[in-house]
């Protein structure tokens, strides 16, 4: 009945405006009181007469969102402000100039970009992609943008009952993929966790309720364990004269169904499932000495799980949170997670990037926040970046742990879970990723595609003719290696497609012929080749070589080239040559796997096209205009594959050749010189031994087609004492 009545005294606004005042305590000075009375009258107008699906007067909800600001993140009086006018330009008939006079340029600001990301959900895939990188690029202006965002998506998770069930689910889907884990990623812990357990609550409501009932069910039994836990250790802090808070805290009903579903197991196989936390009231200068004095009156008395020790406290997570965690047993049997921290801990583990910041001013140290943030503002300063590529790196990120590892000087570095070496190359510099030929761990030498662990101390080694490989894209997980890769894949594309350029031009020339647009056009059509780039760049790299090219010039001289033009440009020839000349590769490290065409729209060569993960009948590809593909974008985004239409000459693979000769001071080198640097081939592997003054070896490469592996073999049968050369085709 209590809770009834407070439900209905805020359901007043000014009744639920004085609440807000109230979690304000003594922060605010009476101008800025002024200024945040001022901003609730005028969203209050703004909004006067609207009504949200449950029928309330709309501004309760900006209330609402400016208490959240308030009180549970703990934010500024210009969050606040920006809380309660986060809707009125999207919703009425105000503008932005209009909040700028009223308020000033920082409120308009933060509403310019609460307003820009408000439909961030609600377009189509590929527009979806687009504004979500442009609700990220106000994290390079105000942070406060982001925060004021997931307080309004907590309200809305917290009435999202009045919606329909079509609108639970997809809200409470969104709220999984993105906004959970970025309030994780900024520190919001308690946030997260809510976040969490209502999306769980609409997608999952019958999993929900039943462990929900099941905790109630419990509620008693552990509050009476956890008195009878504490008792030994608040007798010992006392007599130590520490002062502690000691708090039991249920593990998330989100948390349980995962750890249930991941193990097979029953809720009641769960043994965590609570905390309990103390947290000590100590001066920053004492913290980790008064944490870790805790930690040793605890093991007093139940033995620790020695693999279950977290030690955030010497280490902080990337989101600022510091914490000691230990599992230990209890009396009867039961294992129990105790986290100690400190006031200040515990206040930023609850309100995230706002209490860090508070800090950090205080103590003038740097956030790894900052440093997170510095990372998504270089990827969307790239104005190469591809939105639905920049989403994908993004999102990996947020999802992923942390691991910390050391450089050779000992500076500690922060990097997300299975990152590799070259991941490491490009944290430190991009041009020291850009040149990373090696890496030792640990004082081995490894591969650049080893995965690094916590602890682990990584010595990059670079190399001034190092250049990077399309293949390294396989491995490295940070958004930033793989923008900074791609980027330079382009550039040297283009360099190469220079000198091919300049190389026809020379042969074309010989030929009596001139280079121009119709000559150009000529040749992309005769190799079947998409753009002029293509074009100069299989010949750069030689995968259209001397031969092809005068097979183009004699069709072109004796006339048979005009024929052939004609029937390219006849479309049933077109695509019924291309059918048999073209594949169709997946996703962004373009593999060949088996599919089948659809009935439903009967995609041809050169369609645009993307694929689709069906459950009996394995991948299907459909054509981008094809009457069914909104509904399977809209509903089933995760079975979509990205696929594109080659030529089969385009697609690397791997041979195997056998060299053989006299053993030769250099040799080697000579050897890989040509096939790295003059031909631009990716070894995959290498094995030579010598033996009796002879060598013999076997190299693993990866080439374009049979044409270029002939021009290769014919510059290696050059190299002096180099006997013999044979392919293979035992690639083990």
């Amino acid at each position: 009945m209590q809770k009834e009545k407070k439900v209905q005294f805020l359901k007043d606004p000014n009744n639920s405006y004085r609440s807000l005042v109230r979690s304000f305590g003594n922060n605010f000075t009476k101008n800025q009181r002024r200024e945040i009375r001022k901003a609730f009258v005028y969203a209050s107008e703004a909004h006067s007469g609207i009504k949200r699906k449950s029928g309330e007067p709309y501004i309760l909800h900006p209330l609402a969102v400016a208490r959240i600001v308030s009180k549970e993140m703990g934010l500024d009086s210009v969050s606040i402000i920006g809380a309660l006018l986060h809707d009125v330009v999207e919703d009425t008939e105000f503008t932005v100039k209009d909040i700028e006079k009223e308020f000033g340029k920082k409120v308009a600001k933060i509403i310019d970009g609460l307003t820009k990301i408000a439909e961030v959900f609600d377009q189509n895939v590929s527009l979806q992609q687009e504004n979500f990188r442009k609700m990220l690029l106000t994290l390079s202006d105000d942070i406060r943008v982001i925060l004021i965002k997931i307080a309004d998506r907590l309200h809305n998770m917290r009435t999202l009952s009045s919606m329909s069930k079509k609108k639970q689910l997809k809200i409470s889907s969104e709220t999984l993929f993105l906004y959970a884990p970025l309030a994780h990623r900024l520190g919001l812990y308690s946030i997260k966790t809510e976040l969490e357990d209502l999306s769980l609550k609409f997608t999952k409501p019958e999993i929900y309720k039943a462990i929900s009932l099941k905790l109630n069910e419990t509620k008693i039994e552990r509050n009476k364990f956890i008195n009878k836990f504490s008792v030994p250790i608040r007798e010992s802090l006392r007599n130590e004269k520490i002062c502690f808070e000691i708090k039991g805290r249920p593990k998330s009903i989100f948390s349980i169904r995962n750890k249930m579903f991941e193990k097979g197991i029953k809720f009641d196989d769960i043994y965590d499932k609570f905390a309990i936390r103390i947290i000590v009231d100590t001066k920053n200068l004492n913290e980790k000495a008064d944490c870790w004095k805790v930690y040793s009156i605890v093991t007093d008395y139940y033995k620790p799980n020695p693999d279950r020790l977290r030690d955030w406290i010497s280490t902080p997570k990337a989101n600022g949170y510091e914490s000691l965690h230990t599992t230990v047993m209890g009396d009867d049997g039961k294992w129990v997670e105790v986290q100690i921290r400190s006031k200040r801990m515990d206040e930023i583990a609850e309100k995230g990037y706002a209490a860090h910041w508070k800090y950090k001013l205080k103590d003038n140290k740097e956030s790894s926040i900052d440093n997170w943030i510095k990372n998504v503002r270089e990827l969307l300063e790239n104005p190469n970046s591809n939105a639905i590529d920049f989403i994908d790196d993004f999102k990996l990120n947020l999802y992923t742990g942390e691991i910390y590892v050391f450089t050779p000087a000992g500076e500690l570095r922060t990097l997300p879970k299975s990152s590799t070496a070259l991941d490491f190359a490009f944290d430190i510099h991009t041009e020291i990723g850009l040149k990373c030929m090696g890496a030792k761990v640990n004082g081995r030498l490894v591969a650049l595609s080893k995965q690094l662990n916590s602890g682990d101390q990584v010595e990059i080694i670079t190399s001034n003719k190092q250049k990077p490989r399309k293949d390294w894209l396989r491995f490295v997980v940070t958004s930033v290696a793989k923008s900074k890769i791609k980027n330079a894949l382009k550039e040297e594309k283009k360099l190469i497609a220079k000198e091919g350029k300049e190389s026809i031009e020379r042969k074309l020339r010989h030929l009596k012929i001139k280079l121009n647009n119709k000559v150009e056009t000529e040749m992309i059509k005769f190799f079947q080749l998409t753009s002029s780039l293509e074009l100069y760049f299989q010949i750069g790299v030689g995968a259209i070589d001397n031969k092809q090219i005068k097979d183009y010039v004699n069709l072109r001289g004796t006339g048979w080239y005009q024929t052939i033009r004609n029937k390219f440009n006849s479309k049933n020839f077109s695509k019924r040559k291309n059918d048999s000349n073209k594949i169709i590769v997946f996703g962004d490290n373009s593999e060949i796997l088996d599919y089948k065409l659809s009935n439903c729209c009967n995609p041809i060569a050169d369609d645009e096209i993307f694929a689709f993960t069906t459950v009996e009948d394995g991948i299907k590809i459909h054509r981008n205009d094809c009457p069914n593909a909104i509904q399977m974008r809209s509903n089933f985004a995760y079975r979509i594959l990205d696929a594109k239409w080659v030529n089969k000459d385009k697609i690397d693979f791997i041979a195997t050749i056998l060299v053989e000769g006299i053993d030769s001071l250099g040799i080697t080198n000579k050897i890989t010189q040509i096939i790295s640097n003059q031909m631009n081939v990716n070894i995959k592997s290498i094995n030579i031994n010598s033996e009796g003054g002879i060598f013999n070896g076997k190299i693993s490469l990866q080439v374009h087609n049979v044409n270029f592996l002939d021009s290769l073999t014919n510059k290696l049968e050059k190299i002096d004492g180099l006997s013999s050369i044979k392919r293979t085709y035992d690639h083990d």
